[in-house]
């Protein structure tokens, strides 16, 4: 992080903006609309600037720069297109330890403004740390877009109980959990549709319940089994990342990419529970008996696992457990890694040319064997998809050729799929182990095989 995010109260104090053209107006309406007391430092002023200083009082002095008229200010901004004031005001104001904005000159500033959304008293910001405002800017369409409008009422709504939920729920956790679970209710929706009143008795309501009935300690947890995809984050559902942000403990393994982690509550803690290769980890049934004690001691526990939970993710697994111990929970399904990084290697799964079925196995040996009904593997018009399989993919393609399959069959091997990290190699059965082996292709893995691999090349643009 290059810049420190902050909101800095400037009610009624004295912030100082050097010029008087169209840039030093737009400047001005930002800082009169946070309530500040203007001083605009310019020999001239443009006509909009004019009108904006006599309705907001604002004091004008209108002369060159000079560093005394920083005398007590709470910032500045040099809003000219004269590189030496706004040198010099950067100068002086560094001198003085008073945060300073140098339009388009981030080297000058010590501080950057963002591009706002707002919805006071929600307030979005957005920085490129001075790099590329227009992406900024960009960024704030798109919230703007998906923040409702009337997020300020809600806000205001929420602020009003404050206090009373404050003496009323002591124990913080149970006063964080009755905020969430009142957002995650239909109480928002009444307000974004203008039902205060209906939205006022629920909470009161909710209230005299939680009194009631709430436990004087802890409680119960619950657990979030959560598909993060293969490894491109913007894969993620948004009741994944809703979730994601939710829990007090993470609980992952070596397929949920770096780049999902980072979406993470920044105060979770993370456990890694990774079972590769040769490292077996933490076997499922602790992993398993990890989910119910910490459940039962009142955490919001987030299972994340790379893929879709249900598809050789052994969610069905943790599920039985939890039922068991009646522990609450939550499955989000995700991305599984054969559509995912199929789509991302440019491969169709199905083509109405090459294949009308898709089967789902598991390359992984067991005792240095793989038992399959390979005789039901070599039908035509299907594709075949192998999860962890790098290990064992001498062994697939020996034995689909063994039992029918013509050795010229196209093959990929996709490694780290929809990440950065890609790589796909393509080949015919008889020569893929061998190929594999020189390109040192390491998991985790998909393997594609059929015809269908073989219009990757009509299809190469879906690899920029």
């Amino acid at each position: 992080m290059e810049l420190l995010p902050i909101f800095l109260n400037i009610r009624n104090r004295k912030c100082v903006i050097v010029g008087g053209g169209a840039v030093a107006y737009r400047k001005a309406v930002l800082l009169n609309r946070a309530h500040a007391n203007l001083y605009i430092v310019a020999p001239s002023l443009c006509e909009q600037l004019e009108e904006l200083c006599t309705a907001s009082n604002a004091t004008v002095i209108r002369e060159a720069f000079s560093s005394a008229q920083l005398d007590a200010a709470a910032l500045v901004i040099a809003a000219t297109d004269d590189s030496v004031t706004n040198l010099a005001v950067s100068t002086a104001a560094g001198s003085r330890n008073i945060p300073a904005n140098v339009v388009d000159q981030p080297r000058l500033c010590s501080f950057i403004m963002p591009a706002i959304v707002d919805r006071s008293p929600v307030l979005v910001a957005i920085s490129s740390s001075g790099t590329a405002p227009v992406l900024a800017r960009k960024l704030k369409e798109m919230i703007e877009v998906v923040m409702p409008g009337d997020v300020d009422k809600l806000a205001n709504l929420l602020a009003s109980y404050r206090q009373l939920l404050k003496d009323k729920i002591r124990d913080q956790d149970q006063r964080l959990k009755f905020w969430e679970d009142l957002l995650e209710s239909e109480i928002p929706e009444l307000i974004y549709t203008d039902n205060e009143a209906v939205a006022r008795e629920l909470i009161d309501r909710r209230i005299q319940e939680h009194l009631r009935f709430a436990p004087s300690t802890g409680g119960k947890g619950e657990v979030y089994l959560v598909g993060a995809g293969p490894g491109d984050p913007d894969l993620l559902t948004l009741r994944a990342l809703r979730l994601m942000y939710k829990a007090d403990v993470v609980l992952y393994d070596h397929l949920v990419s770096a780049e999902i982690m980072q979406k993470l509550r920044p105060d979770a803690d993370g456990i890694y529970i990774g079972k590769e290769q040769a490292n077996p980890g933490v076997g499922q049934e602790g992993i398993n008996a990890m989910l119910v004690r910490l459940a039962q001691e009142g955490k919001k526990v987030l299972r994340l696992k790379g893929g879709d939970p249900f598809i050789f993710g052994r969610g069905g697994e943790e599920l039985e457990t939890l039922a068991q111990f009646g522990i609450p929970f939550q499955v989000v399904p995700g991305v599984t890694a054969a559509s995912g990084c199929a789509a991302y290697a440019g491969i169709p799964l199905t083509h109405r040319d090459h294949a009308q079925s898709v089967r789902f196995l598991t390359g992984h040996l067991k005792e240095g064997e793989l038992k399959l009904q390979w005789d039901l593997l070599v039908a035509e018009q299907q594709t075949l998809v192998f999860y962890m399989g790098l290990t064992g993919l001498t062994t697939i393609c020996e034995q689909l050729i063994a039992h029918g399959m013509v050795a010229d069959t196209p093959i990929a091997v996709i490694q780290q799929g929809t990440t950065k990290s890609q790589k796909v190699i393509t080949a015919q059965l008889s020569t893929m182990p061998a190929l594999a082996k020189k390109e040192a292709i390491r998991a985790p893995t998909i393997i594609i095989i059929g015809t269908v691999v073989a219009l990757r090349g009509k299809l190469s643009w879906l690899n920029n």
